[in-house]
């Protein structure tokens, strides 16, 4: 879908070619909108589920809308760093940066119900993971090894399972109205619905940035019924300040052991998430592969725009999959172009006025986007696992791994006699599930005969060979 007006082919596919301004602002701009819900979404959960979120009626609301703040301003901090680079740092790629949705079941057991004091416990393991993540940078290509399609495959689809909860929660009223009689009201599920509806609608019948923004879309549209129905509070955009500077240690840094395990964890398959984005741009933007320079840079950022946002408030950043298909479509490899759309970010990030709007949406209207992007999390992973040979080695692993992390997800007092670090880190039942599909894949033989698998089967063995050809990819 390329336009000769921006550039010649040969242009388009060259990351240091700048198209026309007024080309490459509206470019840059489609950028930030085809990943704004879900950039902001993360600090919304984590401060909700703290106790300072929607319908928290808490004095630390405010710092919900800061996070917000955060979230923006050093996605598009982040996403310089990969775009125009800093030494070493960067791929020097139109990569987009942004909060991370595959930390959030690590977050919420260790802030849960805990208040605002219990971020600094985050932003301590966010730094110390941040640069755990970056020293990964030195070694990425060798330990690519241990996670297969299998195992990343895995851990999205459980990062997904773990989250859908939160979408019907928020979707029903939120976890404030849990056992009053508004949650789940027809009120609350004609708003989310609307959302859903409207999302999917641009999803299937419209093109172009109407699809790629449906969600936004969809949560404008919500906001717009809300209003009508008078179900949005204006009064925290009058009382938020025009611009405001990040402020460095805003939260404080608290070192936990548990934060620490658990983010270090998380950042290998950040890693992995990121050389695939990275692998993406080049052969759908270039026709070619990533250089080992490219990824070792981007993994670099990564760690380090991490580390950096943990200092002053603000979640986990990550490269951004949707993104790199937006680049596929517009057929614009221009990394300027994603620098103008960080640039916008950072703007963003100055304006608390901006924070304090995203926070008066009803929860109920981003439990309807929040359905669908994590409906979309799960959908990801069960596309990253249709890569896998369905023999019955990885059926067996993949069984035993999904089975002991999802139900330690759906029954964490199983484990309540654990110390609390262990606890923390067992009942995301993320971390369990990658480690059990880690270490079984690389210590088991290749195959399993189909006797070693009928007897526990119930008689569903999975005889087709479940083997789906593809193009290679990472």
């Amino acid at each position: 879908m390329s336009d000769a007006s921006i550039g010649s082919p040969e242009q388009l596919r060259d990351p240091n070619y700048t198209p026309p301004l007024l080309k490459a602002v509206p470019l840059g701009i489609q950028h930030v909108l085809a990943m704004f819900v879900s950039n902001v979404t993360p600090a919304i959960i984590v401060c909700g589920a703290a106790g300072f979120g929607f319908g928290s009626n808490s004095p630390d609301f405010p710092q919900m809308i800061y996070m917000i703040q955060m979230s923006m301003f050093f996605a598009g901090v982040a996403t310089l760093f990969q775009s125009i680079g800093v030494g070493p740092v960067g791929a020097r790629l139109p990569i987009v940066q942004g909060t991370s949705f595959a930390f959030i079941p690590i977050m919420i057991p260790l802030v849960v119900g805990k208040g605002v004091d219990a971020i600094a416990v985050l932003m301590g393991g966010i730094v110390v993971g941040g640069l755990f993540h970056a020293f990964l940078g030195l070694f990425i290509g060798r330990i690519r090894f241990a996670l297969p399609p299998l195992v990343t495959g895995l851990v999205v689809t459980m990062i997904g399972l773990a989250l859908v909860k939160v979408g019907i929660q928020y979707a029903a009223g939120g976890v404030p109205a849990i056992g009053t009689e508004e949650y789940g009201s027809g009120l609350n599920w004609f708003m989310a619905g609307t959302v859903i509806v409207v999302t999917l609608g641009l999803k299937f019948f419209a093109r172009g940035m109407l699809s790629v923004s449906a969600v936004l879309i969809g949560l404008l549209v919500g906001y717009a019924v809300a209003f009508l129905l008078g179900q949005v509070n204006l009064g925290n955009v009058g009382n938020a300040a025009s611009f405001a500077l990040p402020n460095p240690l805003h939260f404080g840094l608290e070192f936990s052991v548990a934060a620490i395990i658990g983010f270090c964890a998380m950042s290998f398959v950040s890693a992995v998430e990121t050389v695939g984005d990275v692998s993406g741009i080049t052969k759908g933007g270039a026709g070619r592969e990533a250089t080992d320079k490219e990824i070792q840079g981007a993994t670099y950022a990564d760690g380090l725009g991490t580390a950096i946002s943990g200092l002053f408030g603000a979640l986990p950043n990550t490269s951004f999959s949707q993104n790199v298909g937006l680049i596929a479509m517009t057929g614009v490899m221009s990394r300027m172009v994603v620098t103008i759309g960080a640039v916008f970010l950072i703007v963003c990030g100055l304006i608390p006025k901006i924070g304090a709007i995203i926070s008066s949406i009803p929860i109920e209207v981003l439990g309807g986007g929040v359905i669908v992007m994590f409906g979309m999390v799960v959908a990801a992973g069960v596309s990253m696992l249709s890569d896998v040979n369905w023999n019955r080695r990885n059926m067996v692993i993949f069984a035993i791994a999904l089975s002991l992390g999802l139900g330690l997800q759906l029954e964490p007092n199983a484990l309540q006699y654990l110390p609390g670090t262990l606890k923390v880190l067992a009942t995301s039942g993320i971390l369990p599930a990658a480690v059990i599909a880690i270490v079984l894949n690389l210590v088991l033989p290749e195959e399993l005969s189909d006797e070693a698998t009928e007897e526990v089967s119930g008689g569903m063995a999975g005889h087709g060979l479940g083997f789906i050809e593809q193009d290679d990819h990472i």
